[in-house]
């Protein structure tokens, strides 16, 4: 079964998750604030994060952002908001599943599965084995490094799997619901999502969107990457 973390302030529910993944069989380790959940994912390798939004020390909004930086286990947001314009936002923010309480055990149950099995395919995947030389930017997907002219690039995961997806097509526009889809794995989210990413790696490449070496976008059309002319 699953390794799982509970950020959860309410002890009632906090207990509740806690015996009900228990009887199922699930590994589960459990924290109350967003700093101590942070410290425990830093450490800890788990299979699935589920988290509520109104923790005491900080907003899960800003806790799912913390959590993207450094880990892309699969995380649930749990919580009483029903926001529609939250809900995508959270999702585009890197939440992979999203419930509203009060749920159901059953249907905690079958939204975990679901995104375990994504991210089991996911992990199953076979990297490119070679590595990818565009101009002086080298990645190696099997080490999951990068080097531009020789230094190497501090990377988050994210950021490795984006610049990646696009050097293993050099020249190519890759369309943005392309990238969503593959990078992502959403079938759907704003631009805005991609954008975040693309200016952290323009930065980390020594560039800007205004003065581009490697990344180019083509408005309304997609994003390349390709060699400095």
């Amino acid at each position: 079964m699953a390794s799982v973390l509970v950020v959860e302030d309410d002890q009632f529910v906090r207990s509740a998750l806690i015996r009900h993944l228990t009887d199922a069989s699930h590994t589960v380790r459990s924290v109350g604030t967003a700093l101590e959940a942070l410290r425990e994912v830093a450490h800890i390798r788990f299979d699935v994060v589920i988290l509520d939004l109104g923790l005491p020390d900080l907003d899960g909004s800003e806790a799912l952002k913390m959590l993207r930086g450094i880990t892309d286990v699969p995380v649930i947001i749990a919580t009483a908001r029903d926001d529609e314009a939250e809900i995508v936002r959270l999702l585009n923010d890197g939440a992979d599943d999203y419930l509203t309480k009060p749920f159901s055990v059953e249907h905690l149950s079958a939204r975990m599965s679901a995104v375990l099995r994504r991210s089991r395919a996911m992990a199953g995947a076979e990297p490119p084995s070679r590595v990818i030389q565009v101009g002086g930017l080298s990645i190696d997907p099997l080490r999951r490094q990068a080097q531009l002219d020789g230094e190497r690039l501090d990377l988050t995961r994210r950021e490795f799997d984006l610049l990646t997806f696009l050097a293993g097509r050099p020249g190519v526009v890759v369309p943005r619901k392309e990238l969503l889809a593959e990078v992502w794995q959403q079938s759907y989210g704003d631009d805005q999502t991609i954008d975040v990413h693309l200016s952290w790696l323009r930065r980390k490449l020594g560039e800007t969107a205004a003065k581009p070496r490697y990344l180019h976008t083509l408005r309304g059309v997609g994003v390349k990457l390709e060699p400095p002319r």
